[in-house]
């Protein structure tokens, strides 16, 4: 059976731990928890009276009085705010909208304006700059329809919806504490009609007239939603008569949230007016920073007692644990040094012998991809003797235009066979007309090449693209007198036409340059299923096979000279390629009986 380290040490400082932890619960449990609590309670006692005489001595305005319960939080950690008699949060005017209503056959609601504080239905997040309002129908000028409970003489509103149909839909907002407080309440009663006798609903519509949005620090009031849960709560306890002697001067509750205990401290005041008022308070009692302060001069013992069982562990643990880990240091080591020979044994069967399989397994790893890299880099000087032959037939064919253009400048310079001043100009005119055409070349290759060439494909007929082809080189064909056979068909394929027209181009320039005057040349389409194979042949001199392989590569010709006077870049092939491997089909040459013969495939239109 495997034994993990975990479990040795867990067994080694369980028994440490326990020992610890039950001397630190035994202190928090019996003493500190208790004056913990006396203190709290006894320190948030006398905050709340100075600020009863900070908020009685002051006439205050929405934003003052958000201010002055932000100060009273950050100075006591204590979130404290004022209620009215009926449980309603005190100055509200800056997040709540009036309501015109209709007229209705009760006269408390008939045609007269209502203000519905709007923090006990809609979270003050729910409203934006960029959406200011996340609820389309709470908007001025819309319609609305609110239902809810009579209590005491006064309308407590319960729901609220665009139209009466709404009103138990998705889209309804409601006061989820007065909800929940009603279906608590009408168990008690032997039926609902006893309970809609002593608090009779109502259904009231309207218009909205004015929709508040608070700003600045007055939005802090309404973001501590667990607070205001809370008093939403003690709204639905007071208005029920939950709350048992509700006019004693001080009531402190309990309350446990997420496993964290909080004490509610609510006393009754009278505010600037002469109205009977609450101030409601709610603090937690597990503040750390507190509670780190307060055990403070228990850590001494705390620590010297941990340093004695720290130092017995090490002891232990630098008897048991270094022995294998010097011997997976020697490895690695040489693993350092790129010496991957030697292997550790694997002794044990729990994390350190899983480490040391790990490692193993590691340097194998290393191993294995350092001789990929070593190949990697091989690849890579192949690739870089590519380059240089590529910088040199470059520059071997840039050379010899510019060494004609430089001749026949000197020689008209020197003024010498003054006649031929037209030749010597039509000669360098030939020269450059050539280096233009090999720097498109390259320029086009290099393109293909770079990877960020898209080929766009579309449909077309081949054969025509290969009779306009034929009509621009007639003139190449009947210089050399040559015979041009072809078998076409009006087949559509799918391709890069303009791409395709190149291929062909530079597949018939080619025959047509390398086929001795008074052959034949002749170009076939041979038609298979799914596509069509384009065979261009001519005769005469055949390429060595060892030479078919070569002569898609750069400035390849044949000739270890590279004689230039068959004419051509030595580019046409590669593009070619390049283009042929981007449409993804087969392409080739190969020698015939009477000479050689170049094709390549391309898919049909489906």
């Amino acid at each position: 059976m495997k034994r993990g380290i975990v479990l040795k040490l867990f067994l080694l400082t369980t028994g440490l731990c326990l020992f610890i932890l039950a001397v630190i619960f035994t202190l928090q449990t019996v003493f500190f928890k208790q004056f913990y609590v006396h203190q709290k309670v006894k320190d948030v006692n006398a905050a709340l009276q100075s600020y009863e005489q900070d908020y009685l001595n002051h006439v205050l305005d929405t934003q003052e009085t958000a201010k002055l319960e932000q100060d009273f939080y950050q100075k006591h950690n204590t979130w404290i705010t004022t209620v009215d008699t009926r449980g309603n949060l005190k100055d509200t005017d800056d997040f709540s909208m009036e309501i015109q209503l209709e007229p209705s056959d009760e006269e408390m609601f008939s045609n007269r304006t209502m203000t519905v504080p709007l923090y006990s239905f809609i979270n003050v997040e729910q409203f934006s700059y960029d959406n200011p309002f996340l609820t389309p129908w709470i908007e001025e000028g819309g319609g609305i329809a609110m239902e809810g409970l009579i209590m005491d003489g006064q309308p407590v509103i319960q729901r609220m919806g665009k139209r009466e149909s709404n009103l138990r839909d998705e889209t309804h907002l409601e006061n989820r504490q007065m909800v929940n407080k009603e279906y608590e309440v009408v168990s008690r009663y032997e039926n609902p009609i006893q309970y809609h006798e002593k608090y009779p609903n109502f259904l009231v519509k309207g218009i909205i007239t004015k929709v508040r949005i608070p700003e600045g620090a007055g939005v802090s009031r309404y973001t501590n939603h667990l607070l205001l849960d809370r008093i939403k709560a003690f709204q639905a306890d007071l208005l029920y008569g939950g709350l048992q002697d509700s006019t004693n001067t001080n009531q402190i509750l309990d309350y446990e949230e997420n496993h964290v205990n909080y004490k509610i401290f609510v006393n009754r005041i009278q505010d600037h007016d002469g109205n009977p008022a609450y101030l409601f308070a709610m603090t937690s009692l597990q503040p750390v920073n507190e509670a780190a302060g307060m055990i403070k001069d228990y850590y001494v013992y705390i620590i010297i007692a941990t340093l004695l069982l720290v130092m017995l562990a090490s002891f232990y643990y630098s008897r048991q644990i270094t022995r294998p880990l010097l011997r997976i240091n020697r490895t690695t080591r040489q693993m350092a040094d790129l010496d991957f020979s030697e292997k550790i044994p694997i002794t044990t069967k729990d994390e350190i012998g899983d480490l040391s399989r790990n490692i193993n397994e590691l340097s194998e790893r290393l191993h294995s991809h350092i001789l990929r890299l070593e190949q990697d880099i091989e690849k890579e000087k192949q690739l870089e003797n590519t380059r240089k032959e590529f910088i040199s037939g470059v520059s071997h064919e840039l050379k010899t235009p510019l060494s004609v253009i430089q001749s026949c400048l000197a020689i008209m310079k020197d003024g010498v066979a003054s006649h031929k001043r037209d030749y010597y100009f039509q000669a360098m005119e030939d020269e450059v007309k050539r280096m233009d055409l090999l720097i498109v070349d390259m320029l086009e290759l290099a393109k293909y090449e770079s990877g960020t060439y898209t080929m766009d494909m579309d449909s077309f007929y081949i054969d025509a693209v290969i009779e306009r082809v034929c009509a621009k080189l007639a003139t190449d064909i009947e210089a050399k007198q040559l015979h041009l056979d072809t078998l076409l068909k009006p087949i559509e394929v799918m391709a890069n036409e303009r791409r395709i027209e190149q291929v062909v181009v530079n597949f018939l320039s080619n025959a047509i340059r390398y086929t001795p005057e008074q052959e034949s040349v002749l170009v076939r389409i041979l038609e298979d299923r799914d596509t069509v194979k384009i065979c261009i042949e001519n005769k005469g001199t055949r390429i060595p096979d060892e030479q078919l392989g070569k002569i898609w590569e750069r400035f390849y010709r044949g000739e270890p000279s590279r004689q230039r006077l068959v004419g051509g870049t030595g580019l046409g092939l590669a593009i070619s390629k390049k283009i042929l491997e981007m449409h993804g089909v087969p392409y080739g040459a190969i020698n015939t009986p009477d000479g050689v013969m170049f094709y390549f495939h391309l898919n049909k239109k489906a």
